[in-house]
């Protein structure tokens, strides 16, 4: 008789989830569902709503990635009103958004990701946490992660004006000039990450790719799938995180196809299942084929691993040697292993940092022309943004007056949802044999979704069936009078 093991709640991520393992008979794994059971309909909350709010009002979708839905849906704004911001505007933007990868990267590296790594996958479950990191790393480094992080985001709200909902952004602009005091924060600041860019890949070196078990997890079969690859890229094919086009390759690291973010829905489409509220992005062009990998499936992925497979380098010099060495290490490209984000994670986190640098030093950083009014009739914007956990699209509709009469957000967790259930569904069955289950496994199990830093409160914007639900009414004396009930 089966039998099922359940993973409720997931840890180390943002949102919440479940995972639901079903045993055969013989104690291995028939099928791992990788479920997400929370909804937040954002994308019904936009509409009658005036489209300039939206940048303020989607970045309250998720605390921990606001900047990058402040940013979408400002670019979606500047397309909405069909305005062109000025080039210092348009570099304020960038380096407030640099600024926000560096801190978010060494969020998820030392906090959620990185105890897998640092303190052990199978370490007791106490340790694999931040404070297990320090135990292994030092307090004085500890310090360091905090204080790096601290510096970024008291910059971001210099320039933005709040850190967890910034207010910076406007159609056609940002809302100020940064002054000569400005950039001589930014400056150090920038210089600063650099410094902790480096470090951060050397902890790696030293902590994870000499330790023979743990290279031997990250390529092993158990945690990987040859999938398509999508990523922003500048004209030069090198990431970038805030503009460019978006190229997606095969798993024989050829490009399939580049297109400008505005012709996206000609490219993905979004797939449901009973299971989940989450939607499962698929490549239009090849269609939806089930949960395979392989070039004859649509499922492809975003994020770090994919950015760098799908650009042909980095676009700063110590980022770009970094790259370098990533590919020469794991055989080439594309890379194909899931747990191999979290290098390419702190590859783009130094790429995010000299860019600050380059930023920070151009003399129109300090320019006082930020904003172009726009004067169009709004109508339709679409803004797309590399966030860390991949690519983000802001879509929205607007009537004469701008009140928006339809939104849609695809979040980079909804691009790579499909590709995670995959990942939760291949290493249960890797891990998992004769009924042999442990802490240690269930975790190991976790670790494939967790390599993508998923953000399921941004993920989860449809309704793909009926959510149980329960109202009790009561009268003024507090006594029962009536209960509607629906169970799904």
């Amino acid at each position: 008789m089966s039998s099922k093991v359940t993973i409720d709640p997931i840890t180390r991520l943002e949102g919440h989830g479940k995972v639901d393992i079903f045993l055969d008979d013989s104690g291995n794994v028939e099928r791992a569902y990788f479920q997400i059971p929370e909804l937040r309909g954002f994308e019904k909350f936009a509409e009658g709503r005036p489209a300039e709010d939206m940048p303020q009002i989607t970045s309250r979708i998720c605390g921990v990635c606001p900047t990058a839905h402040h940013m979408a849906a400002t670019k979606a704004m500047d397309a909405l009103y069909h305005v062109d911001p000025p080039a210092s505007a348009k570099k304020i933007r960038e380096l407030i958004y640099s600024a926000f990868f560096v801190e978010d990267h060494a969020l998820h590296f030392f906090f959620l990701g990185g105890p897998d790594f640092v303190v052990g996958p199978t370490a007791p479950k106490a340790e694999r946490n931040i404070l297990g990191v320090l135990g292994k790393v030092g307090l004085e480094v500890g310090k360091e992660v905090i204080g790096l992080r601290k510096q970024m985001r008291d910059l971001i709200s210099l320039a933005g004006g709040k850190v967890a909902h910034p207010v910076f952004g406007l159609p056609g602009g940002v809302a100020k000039a940064l002054s000569a005091e400005d950039q001589a924060a930014f400056i150090a600041g920038a210089k600063h990450a650099v410094e902790f860019g480096l470090f951060s890949l050397q902890v790696f070196r030293d902590l994870v790719l000499t330790n023979e078990e743990y290279v031997n997890w990250i390529t092993s079969d158990t945690y990987t799938h040859q999938t398509y690859y999508m990523g922003m890229v500048d004209g030069n094919n090198k990431v970038n995180f805030y503009d460019g086009q978006l190229r997606v390759v095969g798993p024989d690291g050829r490009e399939y196809v580049k297109f400008a973010p505005a012709d996206y829905l000609r490219h993905v489409a979004e797939h449901v299942e009973p299971w989940s509220y989450i939607k499962f992005c698929y490549l239009k062009g090849i269609g939806w084929k089930g949960f395979e990998d392989g070039a004859g499936s649509g499922v492809y992925a975003v994020a770090p691993l994919a950015r760098l497979n799908a650009a042909d380098g980095m676009a700063t010099p110590r980022a770009q040697e970094a790259y370098e060495e990533y590919f020469q290490t794991l055989g080439g490209k594309p890379v194909h292993h899931t747990l191999a984000n979290h290098w390419a994670r702190l590859i783009e986190m130094l790429y995010a940092a000299e860019r600050m640098v380059e930023l920070t030093e151009d003399p129109e950083i300090i320019s006082p022309t930020v904003r172009t009014l726009p004067i169009a009739t709004p109508d339709e914007g679409i803004g797309v943004v590399e966030a860390p956990r991949g690519t983000l699209f802001h879509h929205y509709l607007s009537d004469a007056q701008g009140l928006v009469t339809k939104a849609n957000l695809i979040v980079a967790t909804q691009n790579n949802a499909a590709r995670i259930a995959m990942s939760v569904d291949k290493s249960a069955r890797g891990l998992i044999k004769a009924g042999e289950v442990n802490d240690g496994i269930l975790n190991m199990v976790e670790m494939a979704f967790r390599a993508y830093d998923p953000c399921h409160g941004c993920a989860t914007h449809a309704l793909p069936g009926q959510m149980p639900i329960k109202i009790s009414i009561y009268d003024q004396r507090h006594e029962l009078v009536r209960e509607i009930r629906r169970d799904g």
